[in-house]
């Protein structure tokens, strides 16, 4: 086998993605921050660094080409009567901070209260990775998901709660693991609404957050 192909996830034979060309002043860029560490970027070790390096921010930061919106476009109005809270819970995400440009990961749990129609549930998540996946801040994060689906789909209400680890406090500065930061955003009547507020966020486990 001449190591162009990988398998898929059903086993098949799949061509390996082409490599995106990398500009040379990126490249040196990335050596140029491997010298102020106290490293040697032409060590047997680092020498295709710089490529793997930017090719991986590339694919962190495909969020820019990706229009959250679209993945609500499609919506489903046969729901058999169904007018209670649509919950998806516990969907991991990774992003990256940006003030250091360090790993923030985490999970969030995005529910809303249908109007006339539903969305397609993976949507939800996709909806989260298409922000998650460029430079954040969690707090932006959050509105930007409850925004999106509140625009979109001109539901009753939307809840959305995000815990996640950052990097940037865990790694470096006061170098505390273990701690994780929650954010919410409620809009419509789980804003309004106490009681709403409340079943929402006990069907997502968290506790009050809001």
């Amino acid at each position: 086998m001449n190591g162009h192909f990988d398998h898929d996830d059903t086993g098949d034979l799949v061509a390996s993605p082409t490599k995106i060309p990398v500009p040379d002043d990126i490249a040196d860029a990335i050596r140029t921050l491997i010298r102020w560490t106290g490293d040697d970027p032409a060590r047997e070790g680092l020498i295709d660094t710089p490529q793997r390096v930017a090719r991986a921010w590339k694919e962190y930061c495909q969020g820019y080409q990706d229009d959250p919106a679209q993945h609500l476009a499609r919506v489903f109005e046969e729901v058999g009567g169904y007018d209670e809270i649509v919950l998806l819970k516990d969907i991991p995400f990774q992003s990256h901070c940006e003030h250091h440009m360090a790993p923030i990961i985490g999970k969030a749990h995005i529910a809303y209260l249908p109007s006339n129609w539903v969305v397609g549930i993976s949507k939800l998540a996709r909806v989260l990775h298409a922000y998650a996946r460029r430079l954040q801040i969690q707090e932006r994060l959050t509105a930007e998901v409850a925004n999106c689906i509140w625009d979109n789909l001109k539901p009753q209400g939307v809840a959305v709660v995000i815990e996640a680890s950052h990097a940037c406090m865990t790694a470096r500065g006061v170098r505390t693991p273990g701690v994780s930061m929650v954010t919410s955003r409620m809009m419509g009547i789980f804003r309004d609404d106490e009681r709403s507020r409340k079943e929402v966020l006990a069907l997502m486990g968290v506790g009050k957050v809001a």
